[in-house]
């Protein structure tokens, strides 16, 4: 982008837009082997806890069948286990184990380094704009994120 130029929020949203995707595929090889649809629905157990098989398929955007084989690969792995539901002893839902949360923490601390090892090539007036412009752009991508009907998911019920 032009610093020059004044942008409106089409343009803003296009950068963002090819920083998000730039990020995820830099990032990704990080992941050693895992695919993003594993790592998010790794992801998505640890941050909402063990949810129903099919809220998790249809918040991933997965046919029920194709999570079921992802989730039994999880579980063949020792990162995800099926929990019994507390309000309804017949159901069972799925949720990340010990050993899933610390792969995940390990693979995040890996690309935070490599980010960091970006980061270090550039000036500090460079880093302090790219924090300053994360304060302001972060609380935007977590509201996006709140507010998107097919991400959010109630804890064992169904995708709202």
């Amino acid at each position: 982008m032009d610093e020059t130029s004044e942008e409106g929020p089409q343009e803003v949203a296009a950068a963002l837009h090819e920083l998000v995707t730039g990020m995820v595929w830099q990032l990704s090889s990080s992941w050693q082997g895992m695919s993003l649809t594993t790592a998010a629905t790794l992801s998505r157990l640890e941050r909402e806890g063990p949810i129903r098989l099919t809220v998790l398929a249809a918040a991933e955007g997965l046919a029920q069948p194709s999570m079921t084989v992802l989730v039994q690969r999880l579980e063949a792995q020792g990162l995800a286990s099926r929990v019994a539901d507390p309000q309804d002893g017949r159901v069972r839902l799925v949720g990340i184990t010990e050993a899933g949360r610390e792969l995940l923490a390990e693979r995040r601390r890996a690309g935070d380094a490599r980010v960091a090892g970006l980061l270090a090539a550039l000036p500090e007036q460079d880093v302090r704009a790219l924090s300053e412009a994360m304060h302001t752009a972060l609380p935007v991508v977590r509201r996006a994120l709140r507010e998107a009907p097919q991400l959010r998911t109630t804890r064992g019920g169904t995708a709202s």
